[in-house]
Formats: structure tokens, sequence, C-alpha cells
């Protein structure tokens, strides 16, 4: 059963086929998908695909990625999740993205912060990991903030618009998150 969660101002709550139009909309933004390694949606049928890709995921236990809503308001605002889960390993990557009209008013970070706290309470990981564009200064400036550490740089590692663009890589260890479970 897909989990949902809860922060003070955000359900985060399993994608369905009625949220392709909320999808499309933040996943069709230049702005969203600038360092997401993809281009813009330009149809409906982009939106499904990736919604049914994040339920295969979760299914095939390889991945799990919550719907961020407003508390109150119907509408998924973004997405939030782990990427590249090894129940193996106690490992995973989150990634996550926000529509631009609700940048900058710290619904990234709880979000971001609950699925850390499931990750390592609820799910046994001890380990994880980002992968972000050296560009995006926001989602580096979030991670760190929340006590991730830089391990590296991963060069040509993304391909945005045809060119390759090197990605830092973070981690963060269960040990290091006591501020955060």
């Amino acid at each position: 059963m897909f989990p949902i969660l809860e922060t003070e101002r955000l359900i985060l709550r399993e994608l369905t086929l009625e949220d392709t139009r909320s999808i499309f909309h933040c996943f069709s933004h230049k702005e969203v998908t600038r360092y997401y390694g993809q281009e813009p949606f330009t149809e409906f049928k982009q939106a499904e695909k990736l919604i049914t890709l994040f339920s295969k995921n979760f299914t095939e236990k390889r991945g799990i990625r919550w719907g961020i809503e407003r508390k109150g308001t119907k509408g998924i605002i973004g997405t939030v999740g782990f990427n590249i889960w090894s129940p193996t390993h106690k490992r995973a990557e989150i990634g996550y993205e926000i529509h631009p009209d609700y940048w900058r008013k710290g619904y990234t970070l709880e979000a971001v912060t609950k699925v850390i706290s499931y990750g390592f309470n609820d799910m046994g990981l001890t380990r994880i990991g980002a992968v972000v564009f050296k560009e995006n200064e926001a989602s580096n400036q979030l991670l760190m903030k929340i006590g991730f550490q830089q391990e590296g740089i991963l060069r040509d590692y993304m391909y945005q618009n045809g060119e390759a663009y090197d990605t830092f890589i973070y981690s963060i260890l269960k040990d290091e998150a006591h501020h955060l479970i």
C-alpha cells in the first residue's frame, strides 16, 4: 500500500492519472525541467507516462514518488521521492521538483525533509544520495542546508538540450540526520 505522508502544510500522496493535468503544468515549464535532464513536456500523454512510470517503480521496489499537495487545496504542485532505490544496499537517490508558482515558500524543504525522515525510519535506508546540476543553485543550497555532504563532481553526467553538464553528487547518512528523523 502506498504511504501517505503529512507535514504542517502538505500532504504527500500517490500520484494517479487524475493528476495528469497538474503534472503536465509542472513539467511543461522550462524553469522546472532546466536542470532535470529532460525537455519540457508538450503533451498530456508525457505526463501520463511519467505517472505510470512512478507507479511501476513503486510496484517493482525501484523507487517511490509522492505528489506534493497543499492542505486544503486540490492539485499537485510538484513531486518528491526516491529513485534508484536499492533495498539490498539500503540506499536511494532523492529527487524533487515544484511548480515555479510555489518556489521560495519552503514547500520543497518541508517535503524533502519529510521524505528523508521516512526513508531512514520506515524504508530502512542508511544512505540517501542526490545528483544535482552544478548550475542549480537553489537545489544545491537546499541540500547543504538539510545536511547533505558534497562528495564530488560527476563530469558530463547529464544532458540537457543536447549538451552535457557536470553534476554534484551529494549524500546524507542516517547517522548524520538526527535533526531530521
